[in-house]
């Protein structure tokens, strides 16, 4: 019994890794904790004899769970990795690849993610991402480490490709919704009034109903109130490539609050708490030093 609870200890102390993994390689917090739940079941029959790094083989087994996933869910066939010419210098991201890969990361990478094929997103994800050897993902990806070297770096010129320029609007967007955010963890009541359009319409679905939210509030003023130091326990994300914040208790996304912008105010805040609708989205947690950066315009805008 004593081992039992020392492996499930341990095995808890890398899950917010392996669910950070899971959940960039399958763009779905649901699919991501059962594919860690998985992983969890395997070493909880196997065993941790034999095994010296044990954050590391828990990472094998998610990504391979999770290439498994996403090969079930893909219909596109893997492109070949030994034909064409090596491409050359087909290495690390360079200074100037990570900028454009952070701003993919940022605003809509899992979006981006979808263009590649299950193999080139396990390699993207693993090294670009989270900084994993190509030797340890080609095991994952039942490759040679040259190889796997080729694939990363062809999914990584998809990515920039692919990945969307900032656009204003998006900064505007995540400037007033990050200054909304502030406000109403600090109290500031007529901030939060003059971010909020008159007409602002607050919903919420019947799900985050049933948690004690009200189900419609019109107004500024009215919206003001109910939201007036109720952030504490949320945090900034990206909800589907736009800012929003979300309610996550132990890493699972509970509730997720979707702005709708137009102009420098908030017209619409939409409350969504029921779990299919939740898991349809891409929902990507910022992290916590993101919160203490005042945007300009925003605070500007709020007033002093």
């Amino acid at each position: 019994m004593t081992d039992a609870l020392s492996l499930d200890a341990r095995f808890d102390a890398h899950r917010p890794h392996l669910i950070a993994v899971a959940t960039r390689l399958l763009g779905s917090a649901t699919e991501a904790e059962d594919a860690v739940q998985e992983a969890w079941l395997r070493l909880d029959r196997a065993g941790d004899d034999g095994i010296a790094n044990l954050g590391g083989w828990l990472t094998t087994v998610v990504s391979r769970i999770c290439l498994d996933h996403l090969r079930a869910r893909s219909s596109r066939a893997e492109e070949p990795v030994d034909q064409g010419s090596p491409e050359p210098e087909a290495g690390e991201a360079g200074p100037e690849d990570m900028a454009i890969l952070g701003e993919a990361t940022a605003a809509a990478l899992a979006v981006v993610l979808e263009t590649l094929t299950p193999i080139e997103r396990v390699a993207f994800v693993l090294h670009d991402v989270f900084d994993v050897p190509f030797d340890e993902i080609a095991v994952v990806v039942d490759r040679t480490p040259a190889a796997t070297r080729q694939i990363a770096s062809r999914a990584r010129k998809r990515v920039k490709a692919g990945a969307p320029r900032t656009r204003t609007s998006d900064i505007s967007q995540r400037e007033i919704v990050a200054a909304f955010f502030a406000a109403s963890r600090e109290g500031r009541l007529g901030d939060l009034i003059r971010l909020l359009a008159p007409g602002v319409v607050l919903r919420a679905d019947a799900a985050a109903v049933a948690l004690g939210c009200d189900a419609e509030v019109v107004g500024a003023r009215a919206v003001a109130d109910v939201s007036n130091g109720k952030a504490l326990a949320a945090r900034m994300a990206t909800i589907d490539g736009l800012a929003g914040l979300v309610w996550a208790p132990g890493g699972k996304p509970r509730m997720v609050f979707r702005f709708t912008v137009e102009g420098d105010a908030i017209v619409g805040i939409e409350l969504i708490a029921e779990e299919t609708t939740i898991s349809g989205m891409t929902v990507v947690p910022e992290r916590p030093a993101v919160l203490r950066k005042a945007p300009n315009s925003a605070s500007g805008a709020a007033g002093a």
